[in-house]
């Protein structure tokens, strides 16, 4: 790095020599390049500052007029040009790094809400679908209980019409009997009357009306029996 700086300086001091030896209208573009040189170095504005006054420094008497240290002036500014263009683009990329971590951090930012609302979401999702699958649960267990009842409903209802049939047969039973037993009776009356027809007709009468009764009894337990 010290022999690059030492030959830097060596070569400033050439160009800056031949610069002045040109006259007002000589070019500028090797101060320029010594500029690129010295940003490849790193070197800063203030180095070159140094670099300058020892070339100047080094020139002849001749060459310190005021006219001349303008010029030497002019070639110090335009050889530091890159190193303030460096500078200055710099700036430039500072303040866009600036920029994009201010964005970054908004971003940033933002994301970490949206990454809460998210989890919180995600927790409530959770806790519905818990919910749901507790109801359906719920519901489920709910629907066995119906459907169990309505089997129980549905035996209890089958044994109270077998209950009811057989309730009805036995009616039924009981009536065939007692109208058989009526008719038994009306049968044995009318042979009883038809003995005693020939011997006493008051008698007949009375027997007829009690046979009479013995009819509209057994119309009447014809009249009960189940529908």
């Amino acid at each position: 790095m010290k022999q690059k700086l030492t030959r830097l300086s060596q070569g400033y001091a050439g160009a800056l020599r031949t610069h002045l030896a040109a006259g007002p209208n000589a070019s500028l573009v090797p101060a320029l390049r010594l500029g690129r040189r010295a940003v490849a170095l790193g070197l800063e504005t203030l180095e070159m500052a140094r670099i300058h006054e020892q070339a100047v420094a080094g020139q002849p008497p001749a060459t310190r007029k005021d006219r001349m240290v303008k010029r030497a002036e002019r070639f110090f500014i335009e050889a530091i040009g890159p190193i303030v263009e460096t500078h200055r683009a710099g700036q430039r990329t500072q303040r866009e790094l600036d920029r994009l971590n201010l964005a970054l951090t908004h971003r940033t930012r933002e994301l970490v809400t949206s990454n809460r609302e998210l989890q919180r979401g995600t927790a409530r999702r959770k806790s519905v679908e818990a919910a749901l699958e507790k109801s359906g649960e719920h519901y489920a267990r709910l629907l066995k209980e119906s459907l169990h009842l309505q089997q129980g409903l549905r035996q209890l209802t089958h044994q109270l019409l077998a209950a009811q049939e057989e309730e009805r047969r036995q009616i039924s039973l009981e009536l065939q009997n007692e109208i058989a037993q009526t008719l038994l009776g009306i049968n044995v009356r009318l042979l009883s009357l038809k003995s005693q027809a020939s011997s006493n007709s008051q008698d007949l009468k009375q027997e007829i009306a009690s046979t009479r009764q013995l009819v509209i009894q057994s119309a009447r337990s014809v009249g009960r029996r189940p529908r």
